[in-house]
């Protein structure tokens, strides 16, 4: 509980990106037309996949449920943070806060794993092509991702102890969204556990898919340096080069968001870095995927015969 001269803190203040009010108008432009095209890119592949027959082979099925989680984080994130680019500021209630915090969460961890599957998914097409279409049949693929989804009650956990903090006085959050380290930064009760079991989190959800998938990666690459041929090299790194650069930019951006030192400076970087993986990564998947890969072409080819 709060102290007798300490008021409870019951609604925090978003505040955004201060200093660039002058440019609001012009922002929520920007941020909208990138809403718009994730919405509408990752929306196309989820109706080609689901649709098209010719696409329901493993890596277009992983796909699809990349989409899907394309479009959740980023319709937690993104229609708040247009609120706030209006307003200049957003208050927003400590449980709408935390809900949201739980829903990115959630989704940020299921397109952790997701890639994760990808990756396997590319290591048994390159590196053991006999055994692919035995092991990857269409039930193991929706096996595998709703197995994603159901490991994601372990945040469950780490919510609950979120739950359990105490703000007191302060209840400005310079972000555009409830992340945890302004949560954990404005908390006046003890977060030693918190903090321990975001670290044992981050571990399992983010550190040890990406071991993995750099895992089949360096195995992909050990593979494709054995190939005769320059066409099979070709062929072979075409398959999984969409894949390796979603990943390096999802990754990438987390990694310097999550496991830099954070202080008053980097906690305002962060705030702009996090736009890549939120706004950025979302938008390229679908462009980068479609413009790559000749089958989802050819089924936009097809779509647009026929309207």
């Amino acid at each position: 509980m709060c102290d007798g001269n300490q008021t409870e803190v019951t609604e925090f203040l978003l505040l955004g990106f201060k200093g660039l009010y002058k440019y609001k108008f012009l922002l929520f432009i920007i941020f909208l037309f990138s809403y718009l095209i994730i919405m509408n890119g990752n929306l196309l592949i989820i109706v080609l996949v689901s649709t098209n027959h010719n696409l329901n082979i493993p890596m277009f099925i992983f796909l699809k449920h990349l989409a899907i989680t394309d479009i959740l984080i980023t319709t937690t994130i993104i229609p708040l943070m247009l609120n706030i680019i209006l307003l200049d500021v957003k208050v927003v209630p400590v449980r709408s806060c935390i809900f949201q915090l739980h829903f990115f969460f959630i989704f940020g961890f299921i397109q952790c794993f997701i890639l994760t599957i990808m990756s396997y998914d590319r290591y048994l097409a390159i590196c053991s092509p006999m055994h692919y279409n035995s092991i990857m049949q269409p039930h193991v693929c929706h096996k595998m991702v709703f197995g994603s989804w159901f490991l994601n009650f372990a945040t469950s956990l780490e919510i609950i102890l979120v739950w359990q903090l105490e703000f007191c006085l302060e209840n400005a959050i310079d972000h555009f969204f409830c992340d945890l380290a302004p949560l954990i930064e404005l908390a006046t009760s003890d977060t030693s556990l918190l903090t321990i079991v975001n670290f044992a989190m981050s571990i399992f959800g983010g550190v040890i898919p990406f071991a993995l998938i750099l895992f089949s990666y360096l195995r992909i690459l050990f593979t494709i340096m054995t190939l005769p041929s320059t066409s099979g090299l070709r062929k072979a790194f075409s398959t999984c080069s969409s894949h390796l650069i979603t990943v390096c930019v999802y990754y990438g951006t987390l990694f310097m968001v999550y496991m830099a030192p954070t202080d008053n400076k980097s906690l305002s970087m962060n705030k702009f870095m996090s736009l890549l993986y939120i706004v950025v990564s979302p938008m390229v998947n679908p462009i980068i995927y479609s413009l790559r890969n000749k089958e989802i072409r050819k089924s936009i080819q097809q779509m647009l015969k026929q309207m």
